[in-house]
């Protein structure tokens, strides 16, 4: 067992914190403010693809934290930029400009999730790296204390409002400024003059030449689609049906995370890294059925069911996949790498799951006497059944490897 200095794995967990807490406390209830504000679904499905658009970036920045700029003074930087973007959103409801403000809230946004795993991978034994990627999930699940504060203290509403997008602003430059404590992490890859596939951040794509790679990067852009609508109108759905407090709720799926990605080292020994994102993937599933079991009444343990299965979802899945890119990039690519899985799922995955998804929601509802009336019971339905023609692809398909290499 290798060891690692508590002053640097504070430094490391406390990076992971900030970062996704600044993104939870505003993007969680982001379709019940759209919602409230009368956009259409389409306009919808468009603001909700910032995240997807945002992502074409994040292998250019992976790119120059490769090549060029010290990771931590890059990720500083990029959060300054959230911040101003956020607080540009929060001056305007019109749909072209909030539009073009998340969009650049998640170009500088986007990026950070694969330079973070980067930093900590580079910094941090990988044995080490669920323990300190777990402190994201915790500052994920702490963003719903915000909304517990303004409607418990101030009687204040925050979910389905534009307050989220004022402590997304301040937290981000917090973020920043822990940034700049982190150890210096100064690129690892060839400064020689850049070629134009460079440039775009893809030099990575030639693992794609690799079978078994490419057919996971394949199985994961079309899980984005069922993925998409928990990810996306998840808010919506818990709005109609009436309920207040819609990131606390989101956010109990984090708390089974805490404990899953703490024993994802311990299921890829035992079991392998292929059956370990096996079980994330039948996670989705079981997700999708508690909700059609919900239906629109929300009825309350199958929403926290599917709800909980979050963390296995996530943690043996999507950190499997992050994990898995690590092993197969080389040290010079490991940035670009992890870039190019989040472009080609946050980008074309999550956008093609937004429209996807929205023209789903749009086909089974209808506007009423009282607002729109959602069919959830055949929405949810349906996503499970994408969900399973996914894992009958990703059982078929993709092989295990020896991950014997990896240090876990």
């Amino acid at each position: 067992m290798t060891s690692l200095n508590p002053s640097l794995r504070l430094r490391l967990s406390v990076m992971m914190f900030f970062q996704y807490m600044m993104f939870a406390v505003w993007w969680i209830p982001l379709a019940a403010y759209l919602a409230n504000i009368g956009l259409s679904r389409n306009l919808t499905a468009l603001v909700m693809s910032s995240m997807a658009f945002g992502s074409v970036f994040a292998p250019m920045v992976g790119m120059l934290a490769d090549r060029y700029f010290r990771s931590n003074r890059l990720l500083a930087a990029l959060n300054i930029g959230v911040a101003l973007s956020l607080l540009f959103a929060v001056q305007t409801t019109q749909p072209v400009s909030l539009f073009i403000a998340l969009l650049l809230a998640m170009i500088f946004y986007m990026p950070t999730w694969a330079l973070t795993s980067a930093i900590a991978l580079a910094n941090a034994p990988s044995e080490f790296f669920p323990r300190i990627r777990v402190l994201g999930t915790v500052g994920w699940i702490l963003a719903g204390g915000f909304s517990i504060v303004m409607v418990s203290f101030w009687q204040v509403d925050f979910d389905g409002t534009r307050l989220p997008f004022y402590f997304g602003a301040a937290l981000a430059v917090i973020t920043a400024l822990t940034n700049l404590t982190l150890p210096a992490t100064p690129p690892k890859g060839d400064t020689q003059k850049a070629s134009l596939l460079e440039v775009m951040g893809f030099r990575s794509v030639v693992l794609l030449k690799d079978r078994n790679f490419a057919i996971f990067v394949v199985l994961f852009f079309f899980s984005m689609i069922p993925f998409a609508m928990y990810w996306s109108y998840f808010s919506e759905y818990l709005q109609d049906s009436g309920y207040r407090f819609i990131t606390v709720t989101m956010s109990l799926g984090q708390v089974t995370e805490i404990l899953i990605l703490l024993a994802v080292p311990f299921f890829i020994r035992k079991i392998g890294l292929r059956k370990t994102m096996a079980l994330g993937i039948l996670a989705l599933i079981v997700r999708y059925l508690a909700l059609y079991l919900a239906g629109g009444e929300a009825h309350m343990p199958f929403v926290l069911l599917g709800v909980g299965v979050h963390g296995i979802i996530f943690g043996f899945y999507h950190l499997g996949a992050q994990i898995y890119t690590n092993h197969k990039a080389p040290k010079s690519l490991q940035s670009q790498a992890q870039g190019l899985i989040f472009f080609i799922t946050f980008a074309p995955g999550l956008l093609v799951g937004n429209f996807a998804c929205g023209w789903i929601i749009g086909l089974y509802s209808e506007p009423g006497a009282t607002g729109v009336i959602y069919q959830w019971d055949s929405i949810w339905g349906i996503t499970a059944l994408m969900a399973v023609v996914v894992l009958a692809g990703f059982l078929v398909l993709f092989k295990e490897e020896d991950y014997k290499t990896v240090s876990l």
